[in-house]
């Protein structure tokens, strides 16, 4: 490598400055009210975020959260006992299963 290279090259990496980069403030995911969110909250939170709940397209019904919930059970191994897994479905297909707006949902 000639020396003049070897010297820029010396030159701008001594030149350089650090970066910082600052994330953005973190807000904590609370699930909507209703009988059985504390449940649901603990349950769902101990394997992901429940960001995974909160960003759920609405109006799927509640047929589309038991399936999910029965989905973390088989497929995934979440260690939900089946009358938790009832009360959760339920809590899940009355607040997140409608459609904002239509009365049903929270």
């Amino acid at each position: 490598m000639p020396a003049a290279l070897l010297i820029a090259g010396t030159a701008c990496a001594s030149a350089a400055t650090a970066m910082t980069y600052r994330l953005p403030a973190e807000r904590p995911v609370a699930l909507l009210p209703g009988p059985d969110r504390d449940l649901a909250a603990g349950i769902c939170s101990a394997c992901h975020s429940l960001d995974y709940i909160t960003t759920q397209p609405r109006g799927k019904g509640a047929q589309y959260w038991k399936d999910s919930v029965a989905k973390m059970v088989t497929v995934y191994g979440a260690p939900i006992e089946p009358a938790d897994a009832d009360r959760i479905a339920a809590y899940l297909g009355a607040t997140y299963g409608a459609m904002p707006g239509d009365g049903q949902g929270r």
